[in-house]
């Protein structure tokens, strides 16, 4: 058993940080896209259709009850063998579509509840104004249903930075891949993957501390009825809901 070797540390860990930028930068793309993709499982399920939303149900509670690492292996090794629509993607294409599709699902569903938690009133109120339907989402309900919801995106985005590392299994060179690299090459993994395990921990706690003090002062705003977002229909408008 190899015994803890600090000069090993110290030589492993400049080596295994350069990998820090792809790795944070592989967590905002695919949390970018999974907060652009889930307003289309809200925008589907919205859909009068029955046949349309037990399709849609059912393939977010298939992407949900599927690991994402399997995947990521699909979209990677198996989808450019798709007769007719297959397409090599790069390891980090493949990485932003698995993971951001799978979050997709659960942000829908963060979205969709915050939307629901808006009064009936500013609905009622922006029919009765003629709204249209642009003017309705974009500068009534979505204003007033996000800002609720952002402590619960920030949750959703520490889950997918621990994630991330799902991607050096396809063959993404985050700071996971150089730590096994390094490790290979000296054939010690134990200070490698510390570091890894130390950089995961000094990025993460800090931020769910923080999301913790915004949820904790939204939650301050909530008790005094303030708003979080833009005011409601019934002060922008000067009219009664």
């Amino acid at each position: 058993m190899n015994n803890w070797d600090w000069s090993y540390f110290l030589e492993a860990f400049p080596f295994v940080v350069t990998g820090l930028k792809i790795t944070i930068g592989l967590t905002f793309a695919c949390f970018l896209f999974a907060l652009v993709f889930g307003f289309f499982w809200v925008f589907m399920r919205n859909i009068p259709s029955k046949i349309v939303q037990w399709v849609v149900v059912w393939t977010m509670e298939f992407i949900r009850s599927t690991p994402p690492l399997v995947q990521l292996f699909f979209l990677y090794y198996a989808f450019p063998m798709v007769p007719g629509i297959g397409v090599a993607l790069s390891p980090f294409t493949s990485a932003v579509l698995g993971l951001g599709i799978h979050f997709s699902t659960y942000i829908g569903e963060v979205y969709r509840s915050g939307i629901e938690a808006v009064e009936k009133g500013q609905w009622e109120a922006a029919k009765a104004l003629n709204f249209s339907t642009r003017e309705k989402w974009f500068k009534i309900i979505l204003p007033q249903a996000i800002p609720p919801t952002i402590p619960m995106l920030g949750n959703y985005l520490i889950i997918l930075f621990k994630e991330v590392p799902l991607a050096s299994t396809i063959g993404v060179v985050g700071i996971l891949q150089l730590a096994k690299d390094f490790g290979a090459q000296h054939f010690n993994y134990l200070e490698p993957l510390t570091i890894v395990a130390m950089l995961f921990l000094v990025l993460s706690y800090p931020s769910a501390l923080l999301i913790n003090k915004l949820e904790q002062k939204l939650n301050r705003r909530f008790d005094k009825n303030e708003p979080t977002g833009s005011k409601p229909l019934s002060e922008s408008k000067g009219v009664v809901s």
